[in-house]
């Protein structure tokens, strides 16, 4: 017996045992740490198993067929074998029952097993796909443990791949390759994988989320593959001799398996197009030769790339070094803009951030985005009646109403929505990444908290006090400049405190308003209560004009009415010496005021000091009179009654001529109405006269 058969046998029942293993080792590692990546390769190794289940009955069927074909040609070389048996057909038809199995086996079963296999690597792929949002949070564990294993696991496939692989390349051993491909594959993953669960010991999660997608699909494309073969497998023709390729060998996982196959396959339909050998020529050779090399110094390029860090003006940029930002001596391995090296990743990491950028936060609402490019749009107008944003959120403000204001059933508070946009950037970058996981969703949440908390203790009546003058503390009216101080202090604070690292640029208050759907009835209170307003102050400006008018001032108005007050109860109550002293007082308020009633005071003050002058200047006149009428008695009647003429024929010219009455002299007098130009004139009317 030979071992043509044997040793691809052993090789398959050997994979099979350690896929098994590999399955329980990822299986159970995946439940024990909560890595969902984890627990989806286990589902990958175990269809390695499969194919190596299948592989090690094809090659046992194949190990009994053989040893019937040596059996057969013993018998043959047996003389004494003619005496068992009549007739050679008989002898062959009874001797080659393992090589009918092995043809019934690798025409029916091993599609059949194919299509088996591509089911479920479809299936699975679909449901781990589904797995990838887990309605509960699940906690994770121990990922360098889980790291360490895999590359385990994935160093045994690998080795077990290029054994099989290279074992594959004798013709009778070709079915191999599949075995070999899909542990490649399995290599490979797990060796990704690990890679990922080191990043995460290291709080870079990323890729381990990628690996997460990355396993359920290949399973999909693999299967997808499979029961692509399958179904052409069915058509393809079949020679007598010839290897047939199982459905379940995936071509895929052969170009990574076998590199060098691809490049024969293109050599030859090279060659096929343009009729003549163009594998044999140098430049081939050549390419051949190099392009691994170049394949390699391509990746060694970009891997080193990773060395250099450029920080752009805007930006800055920590560096972490086995997942620490701090040097030896505690310095903050910081970098400012400019070109920087580093060690290549994963043992340097550099993370940007822009801390000269302006970030926005959207508190209270939803902005509408561009559809292209994913950018908030700028709202038109912000009116009360219209919705502003794709969505806008209600907060709860108390009201100052007293409850014999309310209607029945209506409760002491009211909805308003705060459209409040908010500003910021990147104070401390050191504090900003290692402070909190998510320092803007923590932010967010501060300006939340800070909103709500200022909002139900905010007033929203527009109304006015007892001065007339606007409450500066209504969030719908003055009183947003206000708030936005107020905000603006306490969440920078706050985002102090919690160690975020950022700095308050620009807080927005401006889109405070009623619901919507209330607008008209809070714009018809509004009306209500400012008309109200102009009737107080209406009343205020009249009263201000009447006793400014009156006393000069307001103030001193009511400072007269309370010291006439006062006044009046000390006259009521008897207190004479109060009323004494609050009467010159208020005599002396009064003296001191201004206005109309300073006007009538200074009036009756002259009248009645023109009449006591008057009475004096008439008694006097009327001595004097006396004392006249004892000296001339006939020149005081005749002035009397020259005074009486005056008085009682006013506007009229009157001549007094005096002559003799026992002369005859006659006397003209010229009454023209004319006045005289002169003093030239007189003697004029002295002639005339005469």
């Amino acid at each position: 017996m030979t071992t043509s058969s044997k040793r691809p046998e052993h090789v398959a029942w050997v994979s099979l045992v350690l896929s098994l293993i590999f399955f329980g080792i990822a299986f159970f590692l995946g439940r024990w740490s909560g890595f969902f990546s984890v627990s989806a390769v286990a589902w990958q190794i175990l269809g390695a198993a499969l194919i190596w289940l299948v592989l090690a009955i094809q090659f046992h069927q194949r190990s009994l067929a053989e040893q019937e074909r040596l059996d057969m040609t013993q018998l043959a070389q047996d003389k004494s074998g003619s005496s068992l048996f009549e007739g050679k057909g008989e002898r062959a038809t009874l001797l080659a029952a393992a090589q009918r199995r092995l043809d019934l086996l690798e025409k029916w079963f091993l599609p059949i097993f194919s299509a088996l296999i591509a089911v479920y690597e479809i299936a699975l792929g679909l449901y781990l796909l589904r797995g990838l949002t887990p309605a509960v949070s699940v906690p994770t564990q121990q990922p360098l443990v889980c790291a360490i294993l895999l590359t385990v696991v994935a160093f045994v496939s690998f080795l077990l791949s290029r054994y099989a692989t290279g074992m594959s390349a004798e013709l009778a051993w070709k079915p191999l390759r599949a075995g070999g491909s899909f542990l490649l594959g399995v290599a490979v993953v797990c060796f990704a994988l690990a890679l990922s669960l080191a990043g995460t010991h290291f709080q870079f999660r990323m890729p381990l989320l990628v690996m997460g997608y990355v396993v359920p699909i290949l399973l999909i494309v693999l299967g997808a593959e499979t029961a692509l073969n399958t179904v052409l497998d069915i058509y393809r023709p079949r020679l007598k001799g010839q290897y047939s390729r199982s459905a379940f060998d995936s071509r895929l996982l052969g170009i990574i398996n076998e590199p060098g196959g691809v490049f024969r396959s293109l050599a030859a339909a090279i060659d096929y197009q343009f009729g003549f050998q163009v594998s044999q020529t140098w430049f081939y050779k050549l390419l051949e030769k190099a392009v691994v090399p170049l394949v390699l110094f391509s990746i060694a390029t970009l891997y080193l790339a990773s060395c250099i860090v450029v920080v752009l003006p805007n930006e800055e940029v920590i560096v972490e070094r086995f997942g620490s930002p701090t040097a030896g001596n505690g310095q903050v391995r910081h970098l400012v803009p400019g070109i920087h090296f580093k060690l290549p990743w994963p043992i340097d990491t550099a993370y940007k951030h822009p801390t000269k950028q302006i970030m926005e936060l959207y508190v209270g609402y939803v902005p509408h985005r561009d559809p292209k490019t994913g950018r908030p749009m700028a709202e038109p107008a912000l009116l009360w009646g219209q919705t502003h944003y794709e969505s806008e959120f209600s907060f709860l403000v108390a009201s100052e109403q007293g409850t014999e204001t309310l209607a029945e059933g209506a409760v002491p508070v009211s909805l308003v929505k705060a459209n409040m946009p908010i500003q910021y950037r990147i104070k401390d970058l050191y504090t900003y990444i290692y402070g909190h996981r998510d320092p803007a969703a923590l932010l967010e949440a501060i300006c939340y908290r800070e909103l709500t908390e200022f909002a139900a203790s905010a007033e929203i009546e527009v109304d006015m006090v007892t001065t007339g003058q606007v409450d500066n503390e209504s969030l719908l009216g003055a009183g947003r400049t206000r708030a936005k101080e107020i905000l603006t202090e306490r969440i920078q604070e706050a985002a102090d405190e919690q160690g975020l690292g950022i700095e308050l640029v620009f807080l927005g208050v401006q889109g405070i308003h009623p619901p919507p759907e209330v607008a008209p009835d809070y714009q018809a209170v509004i009306g209500a209560v400012q008309r109200k307003h102009a009737l107080v102050l209406n009343a205020e400006a009249e009263r201000n004009a009447t006793l400014g008018e009156l006393i000069g001032s307001v103030e001193k108005a009511y400072e007269l009415a309370d010291l006439a007050t006062a006044y009046q109860s000390a006259q009521t109550e008897g207190r004479t010496d109060d009323a004494e002293r609050l009467g010159e007082q208020f005599d002396e308020a009064l003296a001191q005021a201004k206005g109309e009633v300073f006007k009538i005071l200074r009036e009756a003050q002259s009248y009645a000091f023109e009449r006591a002058t008057l009475a004096e200047a008439t008694g006097e006149r009327f001595a004097g009179q006396i004392k006249a009428f004892k000296a001339a008695p006939r020149i005081f009647k005749e002035e009397q009654r020259l005074a009486v003429f005056d008085e009682a024929l006013p506007g009229i010219r009157k001549y007094v001529v005096a002559v003799d009455p026992n002369d005859s002299q006659v006397v003209i007098v010229d009454l023209q109405d004319r006045l005289p130009t002169s003093l030239l004139d007189i003697g004029g009317i002295e002639e005339t006269i005469r």
